[in-house]
């Protein structure tokens, strides 16, 4: 596996610093290097295991193992069980992850790249990734089928008062809402389904969505506000109404009634 010289440097400190760790039994590079799609951009993904009778006295000293790594300028829990996300002062960005040797499975998924493993922990292993439960994520896109309608109400309440960026940002907010269901539309099991609008979305949409979306960008002026609402509108009801036919949900038409009648007053 070939790094980039800086994150070589990293990935050499974190051996050594791991290796020198009574409390460490294992260490791998996951993320984009292990998948063999790294690019210019991409950051690094370290994973430790530890004995079990030394894993919370390492993770409370978290910071003091990645100061060996380099110099700390961001350094915050991401999963307070487990992960912290890190920025070094050479630009050098990242997350560590911790697990146990009696549970480490769920702190990573797909490929991995063994760096240190001190009694053969890792022979053999396979790290399935984490999959949402189906009834939750059934719950999130019932919710967001009636949130939507929610937001288009604070849009609609704020161009009527001609409060242009008020609108401006809960156009905003429909359009989020609309790309979570359009990413739970394309696999309402894939664990970032659901939770996140933007974050990769162009590898979780087809360009075909995206490029309908665009058409709804639109600059403060009151007449293009609402016309970029309608659209985004038009595309929700669309890809709601899909889903709740496919997943056995009650489609809130009512509720559509209502709003789509305020909506047809801005005019």
């Amino acid at each position: 596996m070939t790094l980039p010289p800086h994150h070589q440097v990293v990935v050499d400190r974190f051996v050594a610093a791991c290796r020198a760790d009574a409390r460490v039994v294992a260490a791998f590079l996951g993320g984009s290097y292990a998948k063999g799609t790294a690019d210019a951009f991409s950051d690094l993904d370290l994973y430790v295991i530890t004995a079990d009778a030394g894993y919370d006295e390492f993770i409370a000293g978290r910071a003091d193992f990645l100061s060996l790594l380099g110099e700390p300028v961001f350094l915050e829990n991401f999963d307070p069980l487990h992960l912290v996300l890190f920025v070094f002062a050479d630009g050098v960005e990242g997350e560590l992850g911790v697990g146990r040797a009696s549970a480490f499975t769920h702190i990573h998924g797909g490929p991995y790249h063994v760096l240190l493993d001190k009694h053969n922990l890792l022979d053999g292993v396979a790290f399935p990734g984490y999959e949402p439960e189906r009834a939750g994520q059934i719950e999130k896109l019932r919710r967001q089928m009636v949130w939507f309608w929610h937001d288009l109400s604070h849009f609609i309440a704020a161009l009527g008062r001609g409060q242009l960026w008020s609108a401006y940002g809960q156009l905003e907010a429909l359009r989020r809402c609309y790309l979570i269901l359009a990413r739970l539309r394309e696999d309402v099991l894939h664990p970032e389904a659901g939770d996140e609008a933007y974050f990769k979305v162009e590898r979780a949409l087809p360009v075909e969505t995206l490029s309908a979306l665009a058409a709804t960008l639109s600059s403060l002026d009151r007449d293009a506000l609402l016309r970029s609402a309608r659209h985004v509108v038009r595309l929700y009801q669309a890809a709601a109404r899909e889903l709740a036919r496919t997943h056995g949900l009650d489609y809130p038409v009512k509720l559509e009634q209502v709003m789509l009648a305020r909506l047809a007053r801005l005019s």
